[in-house]
């Protein structure tokens, strides 16, 4: 059998997805950003806001957290849920920009948000670059956070994965069993109805925007204080706050299934890196994969609805005509 074959590829996709204990737990920890972004923009979504700056808040959470983290002194016990509730605070700010943008200037916060994520790129690069720059690292770096607050393992699982699993559940009760939830769920389903209902849109749009930049930003944090790096670095977002819009998307604004859908495309992730080193397809096919994935699940879905809203129209007529 070639090593190149699909079989060999996926083979090896498989195994270091889900073929072991420490692949199944290296899969999950790579699911927990995506976890968090993934479920910042299905709230947003599903109550009519558009966030598309998950990535710019995830940076904003990551350097604020990284840049406590060096110089932080508590004890550890106070120390890591400070600093992750510092980062996602920090992403809610960075989100409160376009909320007070369009609270007061009525700006359209599909534009701001998306353009506030090229503005925390640039900033954050230029804070590892200059001011707060490692001099031994070998790339643009802060310095590696005190050792005492990085998130502990068990048996190779990081308790951070643990932490953006017990939030992200917490979201779909709060979006269900409350009423600021149901709140929100009515201005996305009719922004209108919510209106004449009682329900105040902008002071819930600015509450929205906070609380999904929260989690966007409690993602970076994360990242800084469960990752394997443990400092912030040009390029640590990488794809994971546009790969949480993709997981909303594809998972139609649900939030339990955002969250089984992050835990897929997180063993995707963590198999892709396995399946370039035994083969030679790079690690960039899972990103064609997951487009493949988003485009045929969204397209089936949109084509049962158009399909099913015509057979129900059909029978309907049949009943009329039946009757007359």
């Amino acid at each position: 059998m070639q090593k190149n074959s699909p079989l060999e590829v996926y083979k090896a996709l498989y195994v270091y997805g889900l073929g072991s204990w420490h692949s199944i737990c290296s899969s999950l920890n790579a699911a927990t950003p995506l976890i968090l972004t993934g479920v910042s923009a299905a709230i947003a979504f599903a109550s009519g806001v558009v966030n598309l700056g998950q990535h710019g808040q995830l940076l904003t959470g990551a350097i604020v957290t990284a840049i406590l983290g060096v110089y932080l002194d508590t004890w550890r016990w106070i120390g890591i849920p400070l600093l992750a509730i510092t980062g996602g605070v920090a992403g809610a700010l960075w989100a409160g920009i376009v909320a007070a943008m369009r609270r007061f200037y009525r700006m359209n916060e599909f534009i701001s948000t998306l353009m506030m994520n090229f503005v925390a790129e640039y900033f954050t690069i230029y804070l590892v670059t200059y001011p707060f720059l490692d001099k031994k690292a070998y790339v643009p770096a802060t310095k590696l956070i005190k050792r005492l607050y990085f998130m502990p393992d068990i048996n190779g699982l990081s308790v951070a994965f643990l932490v953006a699993l017990v939030v992200a559940v917490f979201c779909h009760w709060y979006m269900r069993m409350t009423k600021r939830g149901y709140e929100f769920r009515m201005m996305g389903h009719n922004v209108n109805f919510a209106k004449i209902g009682g329900c105040s849109i902008e002071s819930n749009a600015t509450l929205v925007l906070l609380y999904t930049g929260f989690l966007s930003g409690l993602a970076g944090s994360l990242l800084i204080l469960g990752g394997t790096q443990h400092r912030f670095m040009k390029g640590i977002g990488a794809n994971f706050g546009w790969d949480g819009v993709m997981v909303a998307i594809i998972a139609n604004n649900s939030v339990i299934e955002t969250i089984l859908y992050a835990l897929f495309f997180g063993i995707l992730k963590n198999g892709g890196i396995g399946m370039e080193f035994e083969t030679s397809v790079p690690s960039e096919f899972i990103i064609f994969l997951q487009a493949v994935i988003v485009l045929t699940v969204v397209a089936t879905r949109s084509a049962i609805e158009f399909y099913g809203q015509r057979i129900k129209s059909f029978v309907k007529l049949r009943k009329v005509v039946t009757k007359g």
